[in-house]
């Protein structure tokens, strides 16, 4: 299989050859081989594992995101992802980066609620006046 990791502006990685390939959902793990039926996938902020014959198994933590296989292409479209060769740094990178900025996100999408919320009954009140 032929994967591809993108970002917003950027590749982040390009590989060939890969055999196996493990993501993260938010109904958990799945597993992607070779003669799999294409498919898509939401991805959870985790670790996106696969495996070259020439490189062996590699770990990338990725952010939210979305996976698609085509055929023996997969490609995966991510928010952020950081590589590296301990995967117990990786799943501490996961939670300390890309899970504390989702709740963060979630309190300012909050807030910006309650302010809408605000000037619309505001608004409304001075049309009706």
């Amino acid at each position: 299989m032929d994967l591809k990791i993108l970002l917003p502006f950027r590749i982040f990685a390009e590989e060939t050859g890969v055999s196996r390939i493990v993501a993260e959902t938010r109904q958990g793990s799945f597993g992607i081989l070779p003669h799999r039926l294409d498919c898509v996938a939401a991805l959870a902020p985790g670790i996106l594992t696969f495996e070259t014959l020439a490189g062996g198994e590699v770990f990338v933590a990725v952010d939210e995101g979305v996976l698609v296989k085509t055929g023996p292409e997969v490609l995966v479209s991510v928010r952020r992802a950081l590589d590296g060769s301990e995967l117990g740094q990786l799943r501490e990178a996961v939670e300390r980066e890309f899970l504390t900025v989702n709740e963060r996100e979630k309190s300012v999408r909050s807030i910006l609620a309650k302010m809408e919320g605000d000037l619309i009954r505001r608004m409304a009140r001075l049309r009706s006046d």
